[in-house]
């Protein structure tokens, strides 16, 4: 387990090498939940396709090469909210001016630790939620495009939207976390925005 501050990384792993690569920082790990602080202005490393034209689901499921690219977050401070063994993680969003917009449900694999911090892999589909619980599916087409080229299976993508379906039961209840209890998280004034650490492209 990571303690409270330790600066770790929340990767995607595709095919045995990183999708995407995001220090942040662990505001608690712990059986029932993992909370990481993804802080405004942090520089990430985010997958793009080797050759103009190529669409990224297909690099995804492995049919074309893709690298890695330099980008900083310019959105504001994300907290992500995940239960190990779920498909799914809930990101806490704030604009630049640090006002609460909302939340994001990230259907993904469950998590894996790793010496680094987390690994995971993106399914495609999302829910976007605004403040007062009104949601609406995000990517659906893409989930379509992932069973067509053979990414996901049909049952896999049945899961999926379950998965979904469950998290939107949530939302309707304004469970935890969409009740509003992470709304005013702020990180403490000593935490710094982390980097990439050395070895962060290494998988296995």
């Amino acid at each position: 387990m990571w303690s409270s501050g330790s600066q770790v990384l929340y990767r995607e792993v595709a095919h045995g090498k990183v999708w995407t690569a995001r220090p942040v920082t662990v505001i608690q790990d712990a059986q029932d939940l993992v909370a990481l602080s993804f802080r405004n202005r942090t520089r990430w490393k985010v997958c793009a396709p080797s050759y103009a034209g190529t669409d990224l689901l297909h690099c995804k499921a492995n049919l074309r090469p893709w690298q890695l690219n330099d980008v900083v977050w310019s959105r504001g401070d994300t907290v992500f909210l995940i239960i190990p063994g779920m498909a799914h993680a809930v990101h806490v969003q704030w604009d630049p001016q640090q006002r609460f917009v909302g939340w994001y449900v990230n259907l993904q694999e469950p998590i894996r630790r790793t010496s680094l911090g987390f690994d995971f892999l993106d399914q495609e589909l999302d829910i976007v939620v605004s403040p007062d619980l009104d949601w609406r599916w995000k990517d659906v087409e893409h989930l379509e495009q992932a069973q067509r080229i053979g990414l996901f299976s049909p049952e896999q993508a049945s899961a999926i939207v379950q998965e979904g379906q469950e998290v939107a039961e949530d939302i309707r209840r304004g469970a935890v976390p969409f009740d509003g209890s992470w709304n005013d998280w702020k990180p403490p004034s000593d935490w710094t925005t982390p980097s990439l650490p050395d070895g962060w492209d290494q998988v296995g």
